[in-house]
C-alpha cells in the first residue's frame, strides 16, 4: 500500500472590514505608534463588528479554500476548527460551519491550542489522512480576539486582531504535502496567557465581570523569553523529521505574534530575511488564524513554486508550541 500524504489543495482567508490603527489606539489608551511598532511590529489590525462571530469569517474562508481546491462541500469528510473564540461554548463552531457550507457528509469539531491551533490542526488532519480515516479535510484556524480583549489594558489591546484562514487537505499518493509535524505543551506555564473566567472554574457572574476576568491576561516578558527557544527547537525538530535542513526552506511562515520573536528565531536558525513571510504589520496577532491567513496571501500573490518547502511554526497559550514542514 502506498503511503498517503496530506496535501494542501486550496487556501482561503477572511478578515473584518474595520481597520484599527495605532493612531486609533492612541485615543483609547496611553500608548503611541512608535511604542507599538517598536515592540510588536504592528501598525494596524482588523476588528469584527459587534454582530460578527467567528463562524461568519470561517464560512467565507472555507468557501474560498473550496473554490481554489475545486472541491464540493459534500466531498469533505471532516471539518476541524482551531480557535479559542468559538461562537459559543456549544455547539461547536465546526458544526455551524459544516451546516452552512453544505458539508453534509462531514464530521466536525473544535479544538483549542491557542496560537498553535493551526499547527495542531495540521497534525490532527495528517493522522486522519495517513490512517485512511478521512480523504478530504477542511481545516480552519481563526479568532475574533477583539471580543475578549481588554481595551483598558495597553499591554494586550495593541497586539490582537481578528481574522480567519482555511485550507483543504486531501489524501494523495505523492511526495507533496505534509512532510512532518511537531507539537508540544507545558501546562506549568498555563497562567502566562489565559482568560480566567467563563469556564467551570470561574463561571460568569457580576463579580467576574466587574473584575474584568473575561478578558485575555498575559505575562508578556515571560512569554517572549520562552517563545523564542520553543519555536526554534520545534523548527529544528520538524526539519529533522523531514530529513531537511534550514537551507531547504523557501518560506518560513510563522505565527504572527511579534516581529521581534520572528526575527530572533530567524537569526538563531540563520535564515535570510527574504525567506520570512511577515504580515503582522497589517493584521496584528490573529492567533490560530495567523498562519493560514499568511499562507493564503503567499499562495494568491503567486509567491510559491511547485516543490517549494514551507515551514510553519507557532507558540501559544497552554503553553503550546509546534511546527510543520510542507512540500508545496
Amino acid at each position: 500500500m502506498e503511503k498517503l500524504k496530506a496535501r494542501i489543495l486550496g487556501t482561503g482567508r477572511s478578515l473584518p472590514e474595520k481597520v484599527l490603527t495605532n493612531a486609533d489606539l492612541e485615543k483609547i489608551v496611553d500608548t503611541s505608534d512608535e511604542w507599538i511598532t517598536t515592540r510588536t511590529g504592528i501598525k494596524e489590525r482588523r476588528i469584527a463588528r459587534e454582530d460578527e462571530a467567528l463562524s461568519d469569517f470561517a464560512i467565507v474562508a472555507a468557501k474560498n479554500a473550496l473554490d481554489m481546491a475545486g472541491i464540493k462541500p459534500e466531498e469533505i469528510d471532516l471539518v476541524l476548527v482551531a480557535t479559542v473564540t468559538a461562537d459559543m461554548s456549544f455547539p461547536s463552531t465546526g458544526c455551524i460551519v459544516q451546516h452552512k457550507i453544505g458539508a453534509t457528509n462531514a464530521a466536525a469539531f473544535d479544538f483549542q491550542a491557542g496560537c498553535t491551533g493551526f499547527i495542531y490542526g495540521l497534525s490532527i488532519a495528517n493522522q486522519f489522512i495517513k490512517s485512511g480515516a478521512a480523504k478530504k479535510i477542511l481545516l480552519i484556524g481563526g479568532e475574533v480576539l477583539s471580543k475578549i480583549t481588554d481595551f483598558q489594558d495597553r499591554t494586550t489591546c495593541v497586539i490582537f486582531g481578528d481574522g480567519c484562514g482555511a485550507v483543504i487537505l486531501s489524501a494523495e499518493n505523492e511526495e507533496k504535502g505534509i512532510l512532518s509535524t511537531s507539537i508540544h505543551s507545558d501546562g506549568s506555564m498555563a497562567d502566562f496567557i489565559e482568560m480566567p473566567a467563563g469556564g467551570s472554574r470561574i463561571p460568569a457572574s457580576i463579580n467576574s465581570v466587574q473584575q474584568r476576568l473575561h478578558f485575555i491576561k498575559m505575562k508578556g516578558n515571560e512569554t517572549f523569553k520562552v517563545a523564542v527557544k520553543r519555536i526554534e527547537s520545534a523548527c529544528r525538530e520538524s526539519l529533522e523529521k523531514a530529513n531537511l535542513s534550514a537551507e531547504n526552506v523557501r518560506w518560513f511562515i510563522p505565527h504572527q505574534a511579534n516581529v521581534r520573536i520572528i526575527n530572533a528565531v530567524a537569526e538563531r536558525l540563520g535564515w535570510p530575511q527574504e525567506t520570512l513571510y511577515i504580515n503582522i504589520d497589517r493584521v496584528g496577532n490573529t492567533s490560530a488564524g495567523s498562519i493560514p491567513i499568511a499562507l493564503d496571501e503567499v499562495v494568491r500573490d503567486g509567491k510559491l513554486k511547485e516543490d517549494d518547502i514551507l515551514l510553519f511554526s507557532a507558540f501559544g497559550s497552554g503553553l503550546t508550541w509546534g511546527s510543520a514542514v510542507v512540500r508545496w
